[in-house]
């Protein structure tokens, strides 16, 4: 990753070093139900600690319209220091006297978290005052949240251009990944591409015909491509008004090279619910009350052939309603034959999206990936081949 500056450049020691790290995490009942960003943030925290840096971590928490008792990140603090193994202090503002009294009593080694950012409008404005105010705080920043680097705001872009910016080591894995998949990636490559709509995908889908082999698509947005073809698709979820938009989309991946794999059987049912009644049907059997809810065992053996022919993987989106039993065996055994083709060293596989990593987990998967992202829309809008100020403010030169 030589076009950015990591922590292996950084000179941390007896330094204020501003971290940007995501800890938008769900609560329950008060608690951090789910610690996987912290557990993201941990080695770079402990690093800088470790080589005599002080930690000053600057995250936001929901959408507050300024204060907000409810949104503090103060709440965090428990399960931060229990990740990462020692004390965090905090301070009830991120900018201003009370953030630099925390910070001027702070020792090497030392870990101390600023409040909720979006307490303050400039943040998602990227106001130049309050860039100032966050950049006095530190000598040096530090970007650990890839999930919120396709924002332009303060904490992610402004004050990347009023300090020496640093990729921390979240940050870069993750950049490294995705670079491995799309930039220089082993052929022949597949991409995964699922979800609901191909609206919202246009871009992403775009991106992908030029760069790589296999476009396998599922989901409710293979019901559009099917419909697009002819084939009857009932009750389905599926576009009706971008039927056109799909068959341009298939004219283009046949003149680029790109085999586009759409399901050939389908298993259906009449009510969208755990356990409905269901039965496995060619794509031109569909009745007119059914809808699609899985890919059928021939499609899922097609898709594992595919990926048994291929050295790289990027997966967006399950194949049906996996969060329904038994709707759930396409993704699964589609997740199971990827890890066990990447624990053989077949394949590089990169998945990410909250449905994915949820469907990847459901199925038990996600550990034997080469890389699992977190960051939902910053993953997806690099993969459409945006540029993500927070990352492009990391660059050198």
């Amino acid at each position: 990753m030589t076009a950015f500056r990591t922590l292996d450049q950084a000179g941390l020691s007896g330094k204020r070093v501003l971290v940007r790290v995501d800890l938008n995490v769900p609560m329950e009942a008060g608690k951090v139900s789910d610690d996987t960003r912290l557990r993201a943030a941990a080695p770079t925290i402990r690093e800088i600690t470790d080589k005599g840096g002080k930690v000053i971590l600057l995250s936001h928490f929901g959408r507050p319209k300024g204060r907000d008792e409810k949104q503090s990140l103060k709440q965090i603090v428990p399960a931060l220091s229990q990740v990462i193994g020692k004390p965090v202090a905090f301070a009830s503002d991120c900018i201003g006297p009370e953030a630099e009294q925390a910070i001027a009593a702070l020792k090497r080694g030392e870990v101390l978290l600023l409040e909720n950012t979006r307490f303050h409008a400039g943040e998602e404005k990227n106001a130049p005052d309050f860039v100032a105010a966050l950049a006095k705080l530190g000598d040096l920043y530090v970007n650990d949240a890839f999930s919120v680097s396709h924002r332009a705001h303060a904490s992610t872009e402004g004050i990347a251009r009023k300090l020496a910016p640093y990729a921390g080591r979240s940050l870069q894995a993750e950049l490294d990944a995705l670079a491995r998949v799309l930039e220089k990636p082993e052929r022949p490559v597949a991409a995964i591409v699922g979800g609901a709509k191909i609206s919202t995908k246009l871009e992403l889908l775009g991106n992908l015909l030029s760069k790589v082999d296999f476009l396998i698509i599922g989901g409710a947005m293979a019901n559009t491509f099917l419909a697009a073809e002819g084939k009857p698709v009932g009750k389905s979820l599926a576009e009706k008004d971008m039927l056109d938009t799909a068959r341009r989309i298939l004219g283009e991946a046949k003149a680029k090279g790109c085999e586009i794999v759409l399901p050939v059987d389908v298993v259906v049912a009449r009510e969208f619910k755990a356990l409905a009644p269901s039965r496995t049907v060619s794509v031109d059997e569909v009745g007119a009350d059914d809808m699609i809810l899985d890919i059928g065992p021939k499609s899922r053996e097609h898709v594992i052939a595919t990926l048994a022919r291929s050295r790289t993987l990027v997966w967006n989106g399950p194949f049906g309603a996996f969060e329904l039993e038994p709707f759930d065996l396409g993704t699964v055994a589609v997740a199971e034959a990827a890890a066990e083709l990447t624990a053989g060293g077949k394949l590089v596989s990169v998945a990410g999206g909250g449905d994915t990593v949820a469907a990847l987990n459901q199925a038990g998967a996600a550990g034997r990936f080469t890389y699992v992202s977190t960051a939902g829309g910053a993953f997806l809008e690099w993969l459409e081949g945006k540029a993500l100020p927070g990352v492009e403010a990391l660059r050198i030169g």
